[in-house]
């Protein structure tokens, strides 16, 4: 598939924007975060900026983008616009735990209550998100069992290194959110690792004799439709060689799970403010990391609409 940058940052800057909201919604009110003015002014903005941007951009790779709003109408349907459902109206308990949070000083009663649903409407989202994807019956590498369980790991991964930022740079880190931010990294990076040797064994089922109904012989394509690309062998037929993909898997390994794994041990060591500063760049180093493993996601699904054109 052709992984277009607009929807490699969306699946990257809302998963970890919904992560971090989801946390800060359960936080708040169990008496993990203090509602100080500050802190609430930049979580949420952080949280809400990273989701809306990421929301943003998806439309980027739209064809007509103004007509972006028709695809809220066929959520009976389409996981895709499920998504699209979900992610708005997440906004509005989440505007309401902001506002509760920043200008009210509060994080009982109804703002706590704001920020539960905000939580469950940002694990409803992802999971959307995810299924939007694994729901695809003509992509292998998508329609598995790791694709969505994934979607959620990476989210909840990219919160709470968030979220452990978050606390450093206000000096109110403890171990805590760091040990989490470390064991849930650690998941993340063996889940990929599982995801990578499924997809690298996976025998597809249809070929070009299957498609067919031929199954007496083997089916070769005698020429092409057509003699120019057209849009289906720019998105569905992107190939990408078999090295360069080694690489940016090591790429991945090392800026989304390795480099900050070893920043966030080092946060344990350090006082503050550098400890602060190491939690900040762990978290800056994985967004970039999770921005090529979003891009090697794109790039290595098959679609089997390509054996078409005799790939």
């Amino acid at each position: 598939m052709h992984p277009a940058f607009s929807v490699v940052f969306f699946t990257t800057a809302t998963g970890a924007g919904y992560g971090l909201l989801a946390l800060l919604g359960v936080l708040g009110p169990l008496g993990f975060i203090a509602p100080d003015f500050w802190l609430g002014f930049v979580g949420m903005g952080l949280a809400l900026g990273l989701i809306a941007a990421g929301l943003l951009s998806s439309t980027g790779h739209l064809g007509r983008p103004e007509r972006a709003w028709r695809a809220f109408s066929q959520w009976r349907s389409s996981w895709l616009s499920r998504e699209g459902v979900a992610s708005v109206t997440t906004f509005i308990p989440a505007g309401l735990f902001g506002m509760g949070w920043i200008f009210l000083g509060r994080l009982d009663g109804w703002v706590a209550a704001a920020g539960v649903l905000a939580t469950i409407g940002a694990i409803v989202t992802v999971c959307m998100t995810g299924m939007t994807y694994a729901s695809l019956k003509p992509i292998a590498q998508w329609h598995s069992p790791y694709t969505l369980p994934g979607y959620l790991i990476f989210s909840a991964m990219s919160g709470s290194v968030l979220v452990n930022a978050l606390l450093q740079g206000f000096a109110l880190g403890s171990t805590i959110p760091l040990a989490a931010s470390v064991l849930l990294t650690l998941l993340g990076w063996g889940w990929k690792l599982a995801t990578w040797r499924y997809n690298d064994q996976l025998e597809i089922q249809t070929n070009a004799n299957t498609a067919t109904g031929l199954v007496g012989g083997t089916v070769r394509s005698l020429e092409w439709p057509h003699t120019e690309e057209n849009y289906l062998l720019k998105e569905m037929g992107f190939r990408i060689a078999r090295k360069h993909s080694a690489k940016l898997r090591r790429v991945t390994q090392a800026l989304a799970f390795g480099l900050p794994i070893l920043l966030l041990i080092a946060a344990f060591a350090l006082p503050w403010p550098f400890a602060a500063v190491s939690s900040a760049l762990a978290a800056i180093v994985q967004f970039a990391g999770m921005l090529v493993e979003r891009w090697l996601f794109f790039a290595e699904a098959k679609h089997t609409v390509m054996l078409y054109y005799g790939r």
